[in-house]
């Protein structure tokens, strides 16, 4: 693992204090490396949202489709589960 330095405004690294010793974390590296995930998660989920959007439509999402839907989920779950 790397390790790397950063410097904190005093009032940013009493917020880093206060979240490890209430316990949620166990030291300020699991805190930052916390935040680094979270924020990679959202970035991706992000750029997800971002094609999606540009993507051309794929249907009306109708009762119809949820009906259909519904079902090979449940054809899905009935052959994973007995076969």
């Amino acid at each position: 693992m790397s390790t790397m330095n950063i410097s904190l405004p005093d009032t940013l690294k009493s917020f880093v204090d206060e979240q490890v010793s209430q316990g949620s974390y166990g030291t300020s590296s699991e805190y930052l490396r916390e935040l680094i995930r979270k924020d990679k998660d959202r970035l991706h989920l992000r750029s997800l949202l971002v094609a999606g959007a540009a993507s051309a439509p794929a249907g009306v999402a109708d009762t119809a489709y949820f009906d259909g839907l519904r079902a090979r989920v449940r054809k899905a779950t009935a052959v994973g589960t007995h076969g």
